[in-house]
């Protein structure tokens, strides 16, 4: 069936009950459509489920490895205001529940797990939901649907395994993946690392600073995670040096309000002897390098045939950024761009996707969406931009929600939210201590607050 074609979709297999399968799950059902919503975890929250445990490989490079889904920290904050953050229709607004939860602007991430709790309480998405049932793989046969693959351990009342793996095969004439992109971690290339006696670890795997007490750290990154975790550790190390690709050759400075830590161009060699020579010239005998580095897109059960592909983190190829044209609209993702707002994101993708498998709105055809995006890969290439920054909508969020909600027919991304996002991004690099609790946005807030009374 071309892909402009009317769809006739009755039932839709979507991966992952983090905060993107939740509003995706909603979003089809409001469409009438009929929802699997396949979690391999026992509760929903996706990469807000805090976990303790760590991998056995601290790099997470080896693909056998027990893989832990959640990459928070003990302490994390969220570093966008509540207001913000929201579902545009069930604000996330404080809560007087005494101790058990955190009525801060920036809130600590169970709050948000709680959150996302009442969200699908509200909406009953649970009903909707398999747990303990992964995804292993998602193929497409001869009829135009989907056969997905799952399995299941099963479990004895006492918690302890008993038997193999349950696997089931399902059949769905679309799929939406909701599976995230913060558990596949991407390392840092440092020459001469392979000889390096001392520690390696990605950031996937920090979650307290106490292993770090009195070591030398290098921290390889300058974004969100660095931040709060240079000032964890600097509270308890000897001294933190953060190497950054993104300030210029020759950088060495002294962070203010610190006395150990110290901001440097990137890392030039590492030797035997325990030696790390940054670009500056500057060097240091490190006991630890933390990799701040961020995460590679990772789908191994998506089976397309070379259709769907990750080169360099570029998901694609993907018209605006959700839906593969040759396979559209039987196939999209929730939740790929970064640098956003995510969850009105979210929320906005989800409509999009349930209107068009519901035969409400029509996508361009196969070739229109294909021209669309080598369009936007060559205007990427022409800027300068480096293939990996394909998904970043730092500057651009706005009008992408804005995009989105004109499709949909629905209200758009109310501009305090944008106004919100970006005066907390300058705020953060000015304040970086103290803008969670210090701020100066009071009229955004007032505005957010008139939106909100419009849903209660």
């Amino acid at each position: 069936m071309p892909p402009s074609s009317r769809p006739r979709c009755c039932r839709v297999a979507v991966i992952g009950a983090g905060a993107a399968g939740l509003v995706a799950a909603r979003e089809l059902r409001r469409e009438g459509l009929q929802v699997v919503l396949f979690e391999k975890d026992d509760q929903i929250g996706g990469t807000w489920v805090y976990n303790s445990h760590v991998e056995p490989d601290l790099l997470g490079l080896d693909p056998s490895r027990p893989i832990v889904h959640s990459s928070l920290y003990e302490s994390l904050r969220t570093n966008l205001p509540r207001e913000s953050m929201g579902f545009m229709d069930f604000p996330f607004v404080a809560q007087e529940e005494g101790e058990t939860r955190d009525p801060r602007r920036f809130p600590g991430h169970r709050e948000v797990l709680l959150y996302l709790q009442d969200f699908a309480r509200k909406f009953r998405i649970e009903e909707l939901i398999r747990f303990h049932r992964e995804v292993v793989s998602v193929e497409l046969i001869d009829d135009r649907k989907w056969k997905v693959k799952s399995h299941k351990k099963r479990i004895e009342s006492d918690g302890d395994n008993y038997g193999n793996d349950c696997f089931l095969d399902e059949v769905f004439d679309a799929v939406v993946v909701c599976s995230g992109h913060h558990t596949e971690p991407r390392i840092a290339e440092i020459p001469g690392v392979d000889l390096w006696p001392g520690k390696q670890i990605h950031s996937h795997n920090y979650r307290t600073s106490e292993p770090f007490r009195d070591q030398m750290i290098i921290i390889i990154g300058h974004s969100w995670s660095s931040a709060d975790i240079s000032a964890e550790i600097a509270a308890v190390a000897k001294e933190v040096h953060i190497a950054s690709r993104s300030v210029p050759d020759g950088t060495y400075e002294k962070q203010r309000g610190y006395d150990n830590m110290w901001l440097h161009s990137m890392i030039e060699s590492s030797h035997e002897d325990g030696t790390v020579v940054f670009r500056d010239g500057s060097a240091i005998v490190a006991d630890v390098i933390l990799h701040c580095t961020g995460y590679k897109y990772h789908f191994p059960f998506l089976k397309t045939h070379g259709i769907v592909t990750v080169n360099d983190n570029r998901v694609g190829p993907l018209y605006k950024h959700v839906f593969p044209p040759v396979l559209a609209p039987w196939v999209s993702f929730v939740g790929i761009p970064w640098k956003v707002t995510p969850f009105p994101m979210l929320e906005f993708q989800s409509k999009w996707i349930a209107s068009v498998l519901s035969g409400r709105i029509l996508l361009p055809s196969q070739e229109e969406m294909v021209e669309d995006v080598n369009f936007f890969y060559s205007t990427l290439e022409a800027s300068g931009i480096p293939k990996r920054y394909t998904h970043n909508l730092f500057n651009h969020q706005a009008d992408y929600n804005n995009w989105l909600a004109a499709q949909c027919q629905c209200p758009g991304f109310e501009e305090w939210r944008n106004q919100m996002y970006y005066y907390t991004t300058k705020n953060s690099t000015v304040r970086p201590k103290t803008y969670r609790d210090e701020w100066e946005d009071d009229h955004l807030i007032i505005q957010s607050h008139e939106d909100f009374k419009k849903y209660n």
